[in-house]
């Protein structure tokens, strides 16, 4: 079976990344639209509608009048953008998150794919309160750092000019105000009370991400150890085939004295790591914000949704 697909916003970094994931596929037709008119309503109507899958990688006002150009209602919206990532009518697009999370990407004609840095909170917090290890009310700090590609097509053409700011050979700290626009996903998605403390660094290197969520056990809702936390993600990820708890890091069992952020670039693979010992446990998530932070979760919802291997092209 063939289908039809449009890329709304195919010429930004998440686009272009869908777009080099279909290179290889039969199953596909992609529906291009005139360079002049790709912001032309009408003309974009016609594509969106004529679809049977539209992908949104666009900013988040363009996304919304996007998706309310759609009137087919065979048609599915997958919306790579933060507008729709809490709203309740549109399937959260974490598939591994759940059964209850895959069932409703099976089924929903609406889909939100996740942020980057919100996919690497949400897949260590879920868990941990789902568990009852983590109480909602936790007061969660989240330390993040990612490569330049995630911060769009004017950061990357800034740190790839010749004769840029120094400043740029840092790691440098943003979202300085706590207003970071992956807050609110973070907070509903996890199932928290209040919104995490949140620090991100975009640093000099293309792609790849970690994030990392500390806990002091003292404040947890029981008494648990590293190691039971490691092994409740392993029961919690067991047999997902992009999402894989690394082996046991906890006191005097580092196998590794590093956990480097770049080395799952070009792959829709995450990695969960636990470390530290039973005072003090540190959780972090590895992948690569293009992929299981963009491009790759949005094509494997689409694999998904078509109830094919949701493998396919990644």
């Amino acid at each position: 079976m063939s289908y039809k697909v449009f890329i709304d916003g195919k010429e930004g970094t998440t686009g272009l990344k869908i777009f080099e994931r279909f290179a290889n596929r039969t199953d596909l037709e992609i529906l291009t639209i005139d360079e002049d008119k790709r912001k032309d309503p009408v003309e974009k109507a016609k594509m969106i509608n004529a679809s049977d899958y539209t992908f949104l990688c666009l900013p988040d006002a363009a996304a919304a009048e996007s998706a309310a150009l759609c009137t087919n209602p065979k048609t599915v919206i997958i919306d790579a953008s933060t507008v729709h990532r809490v709203n309740p009518d549109w399937a959260y697009g974490f598939a591994e998150l759940g059964p209850d999370f895959r069932k409703k990407i099976e089924t929903s004609k609406r889909i939100a794919n996740p942020g980057c840095y919100a996919s690497g909170a949400i897949a260590i917090l879920y868990p941990l309160i789902q568990a009852g290890i983590m109480p909602r009310d936790y007061p969660v700090n989240i330390h993040a750092v990612s490569g330049y590609s995630g911060a769009g097509k004017k950061a990357i053409a800034q740190y790839e000019a010749e004769g840029r700011n120094p400043e740029l050979d840092s790691p440098r700290l943003y979202a300085l105000t706590q207003a970071h626009k992956h807050l609110p996903e973070m907070k509903i998605i996890s199932g928290l009370d209040f919104e995490p403390v949140f620090n991100p660094y975009v640093c000099d290197y293309f792609q790849g991400m970690t994030v990392t969520v500390g806990l002091h056990t003292r404040l947890l809702a029981k008494k648990v150890t590293a190691k039971d936390v490691w092994e409740m993600f392993c029961r919690h990820y067991d047999g997902q085939r992009f999402v894989k708890v690394a082996g046991f890091m906890g006191e005097g069992t580092l196998p590794e004295a590093f956990i480097p952020a770049n080395t799952l670039a070009n792959t829709n693979d995450m990695q969960i790591f636990v470390y530290g010992n039973d005072d003090r446990i540190c959780v972090t998530s590895r992948f690569d914000n293009l992929g299981k932070g963009a491009s790759g979760s949005a094509v494997q919802c689409m694999n998904i949704s078509m109830g094919i291997d949701e493998a396919t092209g990644l």
